[in-house]
């Protein structure tokens, strides 16, 4: 191997070879990718489950340092911390299905007892704020909705197959689910072994660049642990401060809709505005002034959240302007969807690290290289 090294046409015979395979991976793209996302989708369980994990370590850490912080055995802190966590985790799970199911059932049932009498007021409604019956004509489809219901009951019964394998499908996410919790409790009580693994594999591939990727990646790790606990303390905040003023006001599906303000209010930028449109509409269905009341307060919790709530919480932590975090939302809602969204702040603010503390120094000093060698 050596000798094929030292001869002249090697570097361009290897400059050729990857032109050539970069060009066949360029013009079959869409296969390429879809071949990757066919092989990593047999590990999408192990993936959901390593996600899961990461975003339990903040909490487990904190158990382990501040409730059992004075235990001396390193071993039995981390599987309390763990084990606590997870129990945790559980136990909200559980109360928001508490909360959340039975409202959406009454809602459900509720919805279908009433759905005249609400066309009704939403016709009055809209009557009052100028469009007529001429424009838009509810009634006929309050006529036509036993006909709906029976189109409903039919396609039903003749679909039956479909409806089943649905179903399984359900079923089998479920098991999916189930399965990536108890992946990520694994995980998260190997986490040590795994992390001192990637450490040695990252000498070993990086030699003389090791501190620097131990810095990108302790700064990212940072970044995304200070996104993920401050965006999930924010949400809870906004739900909980939602739900007291539905509860005193005495509006309907208060926890209902609280959920599903706090939850939206995750995704950032459009998602107080899913979940306000959301609450909105299942309380114009009830009371129209319930909505306004609604949506007036919503607009005034999103305005104290943003510029008060937010920068508590957040601080200087991720320091990225408006401008790039929006940017990066469009781009990665574009590229990878919902994920890419929910992503996109964290992404950005670790491209804005490694911009300012690696491309930009080196790109002054190769910079001041060149003007030093032109006067010499």
């Amino acid at each position: 191997m050596k000798k094929f090294k030292d001869k002249s046409w090697y570097p361009l015979t290897v400059s050729i070879c990857i032109g050539v395979v970069l060009f066949v991976l360029l013009i079959r793209l869409g296969t390429v990718l879809n071949i990757i996302g066919s092989f990593l989708g047999f590990f999408s369980t192990v993936f959901f489950g390593a996600i899961i994990a990461y975003i339990v370590n903040p909490l487990a850490m904190f158990l382990r340092r501040k409730v059992f912080g004075k235990l001396k055995n390193e071993k039995t802190k981390a599987a309390l911390g763990n084990a606590c966590a997870f129990l945790l985790l559980i136990v909200i799970l559980v109360f928001i299905g508490v909360l959340v199911i039975p409202q959406l059932i009454d809602s459900v049932k509720i919805f279908a007892q009433n759905f005249n009498g609400y066309v009704d007021g939403l016709q009055r409604t809209l009557t009052a704020i100028g469009v007529s019956n001429s424009t838009l004509d509810l009634s006929s489809f309050v006529n036509n909705s036993k006909d709906l219901l029976n189109t409903i009951k039919d396609y039903a019964s003749k679909n039956m197959d479909t409806i089943m394998s649905a179903t399984a499908d359900v079923g089998k996410g479920v098991g999916q689910a189930f399965i990536a919790l108890l992946l990520s409790i694994y995980f998260l009580a190997e986490k040590d072994k795994l992390k001192a693994g990637g450490a040695r594999f990252l000498k070993a591939l990086c030699k003389d660049q090791y501190e620097k990727v131990e810095y990108i990646i302790k700064q990212s790790d940072k970044i995304l642990n200070c996104y993920i606990v401050y965006n999930l303390i924010d949400a809870m905040v906004v739900g909980i401060v939602n739900a007291i003023f539905m509860t005193i006001v005495g509006m309907p599906y208060a926890g209902l809709v609280s959920v599903l303000v706090g939850i939206f209010n995750i995704i950032p930028t459009f998602g107080p505005a899913i979940g306000a449109v959301i609450g909105g509409f299942l309380l114009l269905l009830v009371e129209p002034w319930y909505a306004v009341a609604f949506l007036i307060f919503t607009a005034v919790l999103q305005t104290l959240d943003g510029y008060v709530i937010k920068p508590k919480l957040f601080g200087d932590s991720l320091g990225v302007s408006g401008l790039w975090i929006l940017i990066g939302i469009v781009a990665g809602g574009k590229m990878f969807g919902v994920v890419g969204i929910l992503l996109a702040i964290p992404m950005v603010a670790i491209l804005d690290m490694i911009y300012h503390k690696f491309l930009l120094p080196f790109l002054e000093n190769k910079d001041e290289e060149e003007s030093e060698k032109e006067e010499h």
